[in-house]
């Protein structure tokens, strides 16, 4: 199975950022959901709320050279949908670090501490439950069973 570490995906976030592939994909988000920053700020890979600016510029500037029709979604856009995105995504931040805080995920180790843990109740939930089986049907001496008596033949 393939490993992939939090350095894996750091350095595919680095080689990503500001690359053609991340440029053509901004554009084709911007296309296809016309304009519509949220769904572009959802859809592009390695993106967060701090980016929006950049994610901007970039339309603009394709906005600007032709190559891509102006949408009045993101023309016209409100600052109050703008800040109102921004809130969302410092809300999930906090959330997902307070999550992370309950879990006790301080990094790559704990996190597979974690799953070694969780695998290790998984077995002892098997362990139980087989043990259940067992003692319910399993444990039982093989009894004689009837025994059918012989046909008589007619006569």
């Amino acid at each position: 199975l393939l490993q992939i570490t939090v350095k894996d995906i750091e350095d595919f976030e680095k080689s990503y950022k500001d690359s053609e592939e991340e440029l053509a994909d901004i554009k084709a988000a911007y296309m296809d959901f016309e304009g519509d920053m949220d769904r572009i700020m959802e859809s592009v890979l390695c993106v967060d709320y701090t980016d929006e600016p950049r994610i901007r510029k970039i339309i603009e500037k394709a906005i600007d050279s032709g190559e891509v029709p102006s949408y009045k979604a993101f023309v016209k856009e409100s600052k109050q949908k703008m800040m109102a995105r921004k809130r969302r995504a410092e809300k999930e931040a906090r959330e997902a670090e307070k999550t992370k805080d309950e879990l006790g995920l301080g990094g790559e180790d704990d996190l597979k501490a974690l799953i070694q843990s969780r695998n290790k109740d998984r077995q002892k939930e098997m362990d139980n439950f087989l043990a259940q089986l067992e003692a319910k049907y399993g444990n039982n001496a093989k009894k004689g069973g009837k025994k059918t008596a012989a046909k008589k033949g007619r006569k």
